[in-house]
């Protein structure tokens, strides 16, 4: 039996092919399209599960209450390191340093010139032993403990080739880290999966960071708190997170002074929650995924999948009408409902197979473009364990929504009326039905093509607004601030300078805008108490406004050879402190933290100082030679690729000893908001796959309509009615049913991408152009799909169109 099945349902299949390959191919495109967003969403959704104790690890972090509003930070003092192991003494702690873009250097001995050199931006930290105890990693050669000796260092296999040609020969091999400390490879570690956020590649003992804090700028006091500093916590069983919370708020107040024990309150972050929490950043991860995104990306990938089951509904009915004499003879020569039931059932279940196997085809041809809309490893594999369970799950769901209400229809066609071909719209649910259906898949449509447009708005103000200083063709350079390197520094500058397609050098701690979160509290105008909140630092030399173009309000910069300490400000800072103008400010002093008082020089308008999701902060910018490890060099954009080539080869030149890791400020600040446009182009991506979609689902209640209406349009023909007049009678129904959906549409668009938008201080608005432009876009989308049909219908012979009846 169920082998006739099977042939009767290939058979049909084969007889109507028009109905078939447009069914296969909806089905193909939305099941291929929740395949790949499932493969994003599961990729992001494994974060570090691999980990044996995973429930049980958190990260000990902060939220700091001040007068402008609540920050958040990953971050620790030094001495909270060794005060939580001495409070909490039933608990195993791992504290890490991580050095981002980290320069290593390779050399066959301590004594010898450097033979290699290699930057890596991520993946290299120092690290108590204790680390290894909680992450679990394969060894391949030696152990966690060499991390208790200083001249130690593990790196992972693939780091260990790149640096020695095979992890083999790494073992007791030397490198130098920073330029600072000569280190020997004791231990390899297998490669981390690319679902963890503690991508190791390069461990050295936490001790060799305790040497060297003065180096990366780390003070060991509880008055400094850096990001890159962090301490992990393994819970024991029988302590649970929050008992260990109300410890932490009493370990605030017996180390910290009264004042900051107020505002600052030390709680657990779990792991399972460290890779989605935008509140903080990653340990080492490159990336934190908001759950509203995961979020967003399984509802595209239920509303895809749901089109395409509307589609699959519509054309099934629409085709039911020309085979209803079929059901009728089956009837009469003694099928039962439930045998036609399941010959139904089996057709949809081959339909939807044909589906998957193409799905799966143009999943495969997708994949390696995947990287370029989410952040995915570039050799994600398509086959695995979950994504098979995946297609399975999704073929049983779209076989049961997709099939049992047409196989309920046709087996319930009574079979005189069958017979006599005298089925009608009621007969198979009505129209009705399939407008209600076509109206809720335009409302999607319209739901992503509002929110394509707005993304891509938003993303297009990014990228043209005006961040308070010119960021175009400015090469940025990361050297170091070690004693030799500053000593170079202003021999570099003014050899650039006699360079003609050098306009401009500066240098500085970082660039006008960055992930720096450099801040102090702060007195101002000889005050002894400091105020509630705090202000961001930037340190630059005095060609900084120049090589940046920032403008003055008041005042005027400081100079180069500057021996007070003068200092300009924003004037973000001249309306925090409640100042009308900022004339007023110039000539007042400011002291910085615990140092000394500095007069105000200048104010400078407004700059982005980080990403346009942040407001504004007030800023003072102030000289320190010691900070000067970074150069921006403002080149002319005539011969440019020339004069960036001299730029990198003066560096070189200049700092052997340094690998040159230049970048240009454009680029770095495009990195800001790679989610977001990567967001931009899913909507444009799937809006388009609804939108086709949408067109098909359109085409088969047109279908349907033309089928039950063609002795009306013979009739009407003959009568005299133009074609004119017939595609209006078509097409005008369809507008009815599109401005439902918009009005549908709208409210859930505008809740959705309004809450989207106020992640960004700097945003556009909801201008009701961005709706109106959906709903054209719909209903010439929807014209051209009906036109055809319409035209086609009013196109045909009169006698014919009779006949057939």
């Amino acid at each position: 039996m169920i082998k006739n099945y099977i042939k009767i349902a290939w058979r049909n299949i084969i007889r109507h092919k028009a109905f078939s390959i447009i069914n296969i191919a909806g089905l193909a495109i939305g099941i291929a399209a929740c395949l790949l967003i499932f493969l994003i969403v599961d990729f992001e959704l494994s974060f570090d599960k691999f980990q044996p104790q995973y429930s049980k690890i958190y990260r000990v972090v902060n939220e700091q209450k001040r007068g402008d509003g609540i920050s958040y930070s990953d971050g620790i003092p030094v001495p909270m390191s060794p005060a939580l192991k001495a409070d909490f003494p039933d608990a195993l702690f791992a504290t890490i340093y991580t050095s981002y873009g980290s320069q290593v250097t390779i050399s066959e001995n301590a004594n010898t010139d450097a033979t290699k050199k290699f930057v890596e931006p991520m993946g290299v930290l120092f690290a108590e032993a204790n680390l290894f105890k909680m992450f679990k990693f394969n060894w391949l050669a030696g152990s966690a403990d060499v991390l208790n000796n200083p001249g130690n260092v593990i790196i992972d296999k693939t780091t260990a080739g790149k640096y020695f040609g095979d992890w083999k020969n790494a073992i007791g091999k030397l490198i130098k880290l920073d330029n600072l400390i000569t280190l020997k490879v004791s231990g390899i570690i297998d490669d981390a999966p690319a679902n963890t956020d503690m991508p190791l590649k390069v461990i050295a003992s936490y001790k060799n960071f305790k040497d060297n804090m003065a180096a990366y700028d780390i003070e060991d006091s509880w008055g400094n708190n850096s990001s890159s500093h962090q301490v992990f916590m393994l819970l024991n069983e029988g302590q649970t997170k929050n008992a260990v919370n109300k410890r932490l708020k009493i370990f605030g107040a017996k180390h910290y002074s009264q004042k900051k024990a107020t505002a600052i309150t030390h709680f657990l972050q779990p792991l399972a929650e460290m890779h989605f929490d935008s509140r903080f950043g990653n340990a080492l991860g490159d990336h934190v995924t908001s759950k509203a995104t995961i979020r967003t990306l399984s509802l595209i990938a239920m509303l895809i999948i749901a089109m395409a089951s509307i589609n699959f509904i519509n054309l099934s009915t629409a085709q039911s009408v020309k085979r209803s004499k079929e059901v009728g003879i089956r009837k009469v020569l003694g099928s039962s409902r439930m045998q036609l039931v399941k010959q139904s059932i089996g057709e949809t279940t081959l339909i939807v197979l044909f589906s998957v196997m193409m799905a799966i085809g143009i999943a495969f041809l997708a994949l390696p473009y995947l990287k370029n809309i989410a952040s995915v490893p570039d050799d994600m594999a398509l086959f695995t364990s979950s994504s098979m369970i995946f297609l399975v799950v999704i073929a049983v769901v779209v076989i049961v929504i997709s099939g049992l209400y047409p196989a309920l229809v046709v087996s319930g066609f009574k079979p005189v009326l069958a017979i006599k071909n005298k089925i009608t719209a009621a007969s198979v649910g009505g129209v009705s039905l399939r407008r209600v259906l076509v109206v809720t898949q335009f409302a999607i449509s319209q739901l992503l093509i509002i929110g394509t447009i707005v993304a891509v708005k938003q993303m297009g103000f990014i990228n043209s607004a005006d961040l308070g200083f010119n960021k175009s063709a400015v090469l940025v350079i990361p050297g170091s601030t070690d004693s030799i390197s500053l000593k170079k520094s202003e021999s570099f500058k003014q050899e650039m300078l006699q360079n003609p397609g050098v306009k401009a050098v500066t240098f500085m701690s970082d660039q006008p805008s960055s992930d720096n979160n450099w801040s102090t509290n702060f007195y101002y105008d000889n005050s002894t108490i400091d105020k509630d909140y705090q202000t961001s630092l930037k340190f630059a030399d005095a060609d900084y406004f120049k090589t940046f173009e920032l403008h003055f309000k008041a005042g005027h910069p400081y100079t180069a050879n500057d021996s007070i300490g003068n200092i300009v400000v924003n004037e973000t800072f001249v309306h925090k402190l409640g100042l009308k103008s900022a004339e007023q400010i110039i000539g007042k002093t400011v002291r910085l933290g615990g140092g000394k008082w500095r007069t105000v020089v200048g104010v400078v308008e407004d700059f982005k100082t980080n990403s346009l999701r942040d407001a504004i902060r007030p800023i003072v910018l102030l000289q320190n030679k010691a900070q000067f490890g970074v150069v921006a060099v403002k080149i002319n954009t005539a011969n440019f690729k020339t004069t960036v080539s001299q730029v990198q080869s003066k560096w070189e030149k200049t700092y052997p000893e340094y690998a040159y890791k230049g970048y240009f400020l454009d680029e770095n600040i495009a990195d800001f908001y790679k989610q977001e446009n990567q967001l931009a182009l899913i909507y444009k991506i799937f809006a388009g796959i609804a939108i086709f979609i949408s067109c098909l689902g359109l085409y088969g209640l047109i279908s349907f309509i033309v089928v039950q209406r063609t002795k009306e349009v013979g009739v009407r023909k003959v009568l005299g009615a133009s074609v004119s007049s017939i595609v209006l009678m078509f097409s005008k129904e369809f507008i009815l049913l599109i401005s439902i959906s918009f009005l549908i549409a709208t409210p859930a668009a505008y809740y959705m991408m309004n809450r989207w938008l106020q992640s960004f201080v700097f945003r556009i608005p909801l201008s009701a152009w961005i709706f109106i432009l959906s709903v054209v876009m719909s209903l010439i989308v929807a014209w051209l799909t009906v036109g055809y049909k319409a035209v086609k219908a009013a196109l045909a012979n009169p006698v014919t169109s009779l006949r057939s009846e």
